[in-house]
């Protein structure tokens, strides 16, 4: 018998007895529970417990909000081996990844916890006679997030412990595909102090993700997945009239320049495009050669390297990659694939067909090398989110540069050299939002903010860090006089007055 994971309101754990689908363990392609989808009704009641929490939370000093957040990060700190357990069962990605994972999710809420310094205004004495003016930064109210299959743990902990720390109340709308952690992590913030209601998860389709687009209540949301959904988050939110971030997706390049230290550079790509099975927005999937030397140098040492990757359960923090979250990521990757070699691009290494022992029926491919692949083949110009790495070849580094800066998306890049001037260029040069420089998955820390160019972001504030806190705020300006008693003054009609 399976257990059904339901939702998180009000703080306590709730099933409705509504509709459910299957989780699946990737690794072996078997039922490992069920998930309750939300109805309408469910989601509501999600909302209006996020409403009715909301004014005592927002007049809670900051300094008591940072308090429950110091003690929910010693939390997740403490139970991260469960926690990591329950990513790598449900998402596939190996132990030793997903604790990369949780580890970037608990450095934002290390920066959250600084809100005190965050939320601090901006204050003018005497702007004109007497009259003082100053800035301040009022939450929005509820909010919302909506986050994605790759990363359970690390997303929404880019999202709501900014959102409540700045003082608004959140509804969090994850992943259907691996929603046990989120719920773990939820319930050990109710253990470090957050008051019910807060912070409310509940699980669900597309059916929860309109009910929040369509509240009244619902001030912003946040969302984090492929393209063609960001876009319609970002459109329905708009109608509303709510804020948004929608990060989208991505087809990530990376220039390796003739002078390269290439041992290095055949490295990071390893990692850059096979590491969680290529299921990453920041992944590298396009390696730009720059040079036919390079690129059969490159794609030797890729080639040799691929040989030796261990493809495995990723409950066995021994291996370097695991499955594909579902039976269907892995049919689209293959069709990608079939697609690549009817498309004519030269396929080095073939991950069809691989059986893992003990793991038949789990949902696996293994990396894929394509080289000599063209601008107009589906392999380069999708997004295709596994473990799929393609070589174009280009003449000259400015020939490159132009090819990144047509593609659709502009999430981030890395260029691997040892000349700082060509270094410099291209970072100036490159239409994307996050740029490495001999590093391939430029993922900013915690203190700067994430978020790419063209369509991989729809709206103007990034997510996590400096940005965060922009975004679930409001700014309110007050200008504030005191006239020394006994003063009386006319009429002023002129402008400003």
């Amino acid at each position: 018998m399976t257990t059904t994971i339901g939702h998180f309101i009000g703080g306590e754990s709730v099933l409705t007895g509504g509709r459910t689908q299957p989780i699946y363990n990737p690794s072996t392609g078997e039922v490992c529970g069920a998930v309750e989808l939300a109805s309408v009704a469910t989601v509501e009641q999600a909302i209006a417990n996020a409403k009715a929490a909301y004014p005592e939370w927002r007049n809670t000093p900051p300094a008591k909000r940072a308090q429950v957040m110091f003690r929910f990060k010693m939390l997740l700190e403490e139970r991260a081996d469960q926690i990591c357990e329950l990513i790598s069962r449900e998402h596939g990605k190996v132990l030793h990844d997903a604790r990369g994972e949780l580890q970037r999710g608990i450095e934002n809420v290390e920066y959250a916890c600084g809100i005190p310094e965050l939320l601090k205004g901006e204050h003018s004495r005497n702007a004109g006679p007497a009259i003082d003016s100053w800035s301040e930064f009022q939450p929005l109210g509820v909010v919302a997030g909506i986050t994605p299959f790759n990363f359970p743990a690390m997303v929404p902990l880019w999202m709501w412990p900014s959102a409540v720390m700045c003082g608004n109340t959140f509804v969090l709308k994850p992943s259907e595909r691996d929603p046990s952690s989120v719920l773990m992590i939820a319930q050990l913030a109710m253990e470090a102090g957050l008051p019910a209601g807060v912070l409310n998860v509940v699980n669900g389709d597309k059916e929860a993700v309109d009910t929040l687009l369509h509240s009244d209540t619902v001030q912003a949301v946040s969302f984090v997945g492929s393209t063609p959904i960001a876009h319609y988050i970002y459109t329905e939110a708009a109608k509303s009239g709510k804020r948004c971030q929608a990060l989208g997706g991505a087809k990530n390049h990376s220039i390796v320049m003739p002078d390269a230290d290439l041992d290095n550079a055949v490295n990071a790509l390893m990692g850059a495009a096979y590491g969680s099975c290529g299921e990453r927005c920041m992944a590298i999937s396009v390696a730009v050669a720059v040079g036919d030397e390079v690129a059969d140098k490159l794609v030797a040492a890729l080639k040799g390297k691929i040989a030796g990757l261990k493809v495995g359960s990723g409950l066995d923090n021994s291996n370097e990659m695991g499955p594909l979250v579902t039976a269907q990521a892995r049919d689209r990757v293959v069709g990608y694939i079939d697609a690549g070699v009817e498309q004519g691009a030269e396929l080095v290494v073939d991950g069809r067909g691989i059986k893992v022992p003990g793991h038949e029926n789990g949902y696996f491919v293994g990396a894929t090398l394509f080289d000599r692949v063209t601008p107009d083949m589906s392999i380069y110009t999708d997004e295709i989110f596994g473990p799929v790495l393609v070589v174009v070849r280009v003449n000259s580094m400015q020939e490159g540069i132009e090819l990144i800066n047509a593609h659709e998306y502009g999430n981030g890049t890395c260029i691997f050299t040892r000349d700082g001037e060509a270094a410099r260029y291209f970072s100036d040069q490159i239409l994307v939002g996050m740029v490495g420089i001999n590093v391939p998955l430029p993922v900013p820390v915690s203190y700067h903010s994430f978020g790419g160019w063209k369509r991989s972001l729809f709206g103007d504030l990034s997510a996590y860090g400096p940005d965060s806190v922009r975004f679930y705020t409001r700014r309110k300006t007050i200008t504030q006089r005191w006239p020394s008693s006994g003063v009386r003054e006319g009429v002023t009609y002129s402008f400003p007055s």
